[in-house]
């Protein structure tokens, strides 16, 4: 499936290995940043003293109020050109599309006055309230969510796909580009100094990359080995510390979606691009330069963006993922 349609070509005991690792390194920050944040507290404690605090106005009202710094965020720091004057708006997921926390909707390239819609979930109405209440995102969790869908996420991204120079790169786009970019873009902008340095903003972005690491990890389980879908909900509620709602959404959605394990491999080969690239051209200075070479090829597989932004270094497979 991978080596079809993302042009990955690895063993399956090299991808599981890859996944494995990413998982434990993410926890092992999350144990770092919990000691910072919560002295003395257990991780499940401090990671649910995260989520617990809530946007004041609701998880919709508390994304249109994050958008407009997260875009300041990025103008400020030269992280990536913005090319467009856009802005997506924010709405609640209709009650058929909410299998998932949060989507964004963004109109294709020859689609003309049609607006962008970061969509939201709201909790099930048939869960407990406790159950509820746990669904909706903490102010950080809800952050790296509005990153990955719109600043500078999805919505960025399809800026410059929807103005890619060939109509192949217009409207051709890959799971592991689409999704890993958006991953990647979590992690880039807390990097970046997002937050300040502030424990609790890793915290969330943290609590995304697990989630993202446990999709890759039951994905494997569920469609290569003999996980079951109880094994996968539980590793979603015990790896990344996700409540009933999101664990038991996850699970299922492994199921019937084997790619979703392209969050994290998109964002894998992005993180190793990148490292591989700014070596020798200004390093994390070159952080703008190389996000906008990479955004301007549309969505293709990564690999075939490797072979043409470090020509004389490719090397196939073996440089794609970290080891």
């Amino acid at each position: 499936m991978l080596r079809a349609t993302q042009g990955v070509n690895v063993s399956l005991a090299e991808l599981k290995a890859a996944g494995e690792l990413n998982l434990q390194q993410n926890l092992d920050a999350l144990y770092a940043a919990c000691a910072e944040f919560a002295p003395g507290a257990s991780t499940e404690d401090c990671v649910l003293a995260v989520q617990n605090r809530k946007p004041p106005e609701g998880a919709v009202g508390g994304a249109r109020r994050q958008l407009p710094g997260l875009r300041k965020f990025i103008e400020d720091n030269k992280l990536v050109s913005i090319p467009g004057t856009e802005d997506a708006l924010v709405a609640e997921a209709p009650p058929h599309r909410r299998f998932n926390s949060a989507y964004i909707e963004i109109p294709g390239p020859f689609e003309k006055g049609l607006p962008s819609v970061y969509y939201i979930a709201p909790p099930g109405p048939t869960w407990s309230e406790e159950d509820q209440l746990a669904y909706i995102p903490g102010e950080t969790d809800l952050l790296g969510t509005s990153v990955h869908e719109v600043w500078p996420g999805h919505f960025l991204q399809f800026l410059h796909a929807n103005r890619a120079e060939n109509r192949i790169g217009k409207h051709f786009h890959t799971y592991s580009f689409v999704e890993g970019w958006a991953h990647y873009s979590e992690q880039m902008m807390i990097d970046a100094g997002l937050g300040g340095g502030d424990p609790e903003y890793r915290i969330g972005q943290l609590l995304n990359a697990l989630l993202r690491n446990v999709r890759y990890l039951s994905a494997i389980g569920l469609h290569a080995e003999d996980m079951s879908v109880a094994e996968s909900q539980r590793m979603f509620e015990e790896k990344a510390f996700q409540d009933f709602g999101n664990a038991s959404q996850q699970a299922f959605r492994g199921t019937y979606d084997p790619g979703y394990l392209n969050y994290t491999l998109g964002k894998l080969m992005i993180n190793k691009l990148r490292d591989d690239w700014t070596a020798g051209r200004g390093d994390r200075e070159a952080w703008g330069r190389f996000h906008d070479k990479f955004l301007s090829y549309g969505s293709p597989p990564i690999p075939l963006i490797r072979e043409q932004m470090l020509p004389a270094d490719y090397d196939g497979d073996s440089a794609l993922l970290p080891h």
